[in-house]
């Protein structure tokens, strides 16, 4: 497994981390998995076997019930593995029980921390960006969680440029913890990250820790132009809160995957995920698994890498009509403003 490092930060983090959204299977993210306590033990052995050792999880998930799964399956090698959780979105029924408030995350950190069963976390990300909250006061919290020994690396995710431009300079300016991580949604189908928050990356030092890689399961090989819908896949009952795409969009994207195919011998996701493994700022890409034949595969896409001239392929499959002022910046003055990739 390659090792890269997180952002401008000293840790450094498997190029394949594992999504825990699918532990726990409680409420509607029971549409995504339903894997227990022993399950889970059984996929961490194969994942630190080849090598992932950074698993991914949030508060939210299954309502506490992935962290909860998480802990029980790390029980007795937390020296091994990093910890990567997420907090802000709702959780429970008071004023206080969401957002970025200090209220919010020292009660948030305290609850992960004993559902994961341990006393730190390896990276802590904010789920999604609180405009009712001072960044200062999010900040400074981070700063004492930090210093507590509660969490060691503070990433964000969901967040727009300015969000993160706006906190990154609070941070410079009082001295407190600069954020190192980027949670992001990134795939062969939804390139948005590419306009403005990789450019933002590179030039303030964020890795992209890449949720979705596979297009909310549109890039597995389940999906291809002319074909019914697959029966078994959690994309119907879950497309509502995923990112959208067009149908069109996929098929042209998976017909140029399927000529790769042929050329390498290799998987639609497994080409869905080396492609992303090849661009700039991506640190580490979330797999998920519901069983140990999806998680074995998804592993493949490491240690082989495509070509100049197959990546070109799905880059121009995957390409889209860029928003202003990213088409004008691409066109007028492309010189002084050359796209990150």
């Amino acid at each position: 497994m390659e090792y890269r490092r997180l952002g401008r930060s000293g840790l450094m983090v498997p190029a394949l981390s594992l999504g825990t959204g699918t532990f726990g299977g409680v409420g509607r993210l029971a549409a995504w998995g339903t894997t227990d306590a022993t399950e889970a033990r059984r996929l961490l052995d194969i994942c630190l076997e080849a090598g992932v050792s950074m698993f991914d999880t949030a508060d939210v998930y299954s309502l506490g019930e992935s962290e909860r799964v998480l802990g029980e399956a790390i029980k007795g090698r937390r020296d091994k593995v990093l910890v990567s959780t997420k907090a802000t979105f709702r959780f429970g029924d008071g004023p206080n029980d969401i957002g970025s408030s200090r209220q919010h995350l020292l009660a948030a950190i305290d609850a992960s921390l004993k559902r994961l069963g341990t006393d730190y976390i390896d990276l802590f990300q904010l789920h999604g960006f609180d405009a009712f909250t001072p960044p200062e006061e999010v900040l400074s919290t981070l700063d004492v969680l930090v210093r507590a020994g509660k969490i060691r690396y503070v990433g964000v995710s969901n967040f727009s440029g300015w969000h993160l431009m706006k906190s990154l300079s609070v941070a410079d300016r009082h001295g407190f913890p600069r954020y190192v991580a980027n949670q992001t949604y990134y795939s062969l189908i939804g390139r948005d990250y590419e306009w403005e928050l990789m450019p933002l990356g590179l030039d303030q030092g964020l890795g992209a820790v890449v949720w979705s890689p596979l297009g909310w399961g549109r890039l597995t090989g389940k999906i291809r132009r002319g074909q019914p819908k697959p029966e078994v896949s959690r994309l119907p009952q879950t497309a509502d809160f995923g990112p959208p795409v067009p149908d069109e969009h996929v098929y042209r994207v998976v017909d140029a995957i399927d000529e790769v195919a042929k050329e390498t011998g290799k998987s639609v996701s497994q080409i869905a995920l080396n492609w992303l493994l090849q661009r700039p700022t991506v640190s580490t890409l979330i797999i998920g698994a519901r069983n140990e034949t999806q998680l074995r595969e998804n592993l493949g896409a490491v240690g082989w890498s495509l070509t100049k001239e197959q990546i070109a392929k799905l880059d121009a499959a995957s390409k889209v009509t860029l928003p202003y002022p990213y088409w004008h910046q691409r066109g007028a003055f492309s010189d002084r403003n050359p796209p990150a990739v």
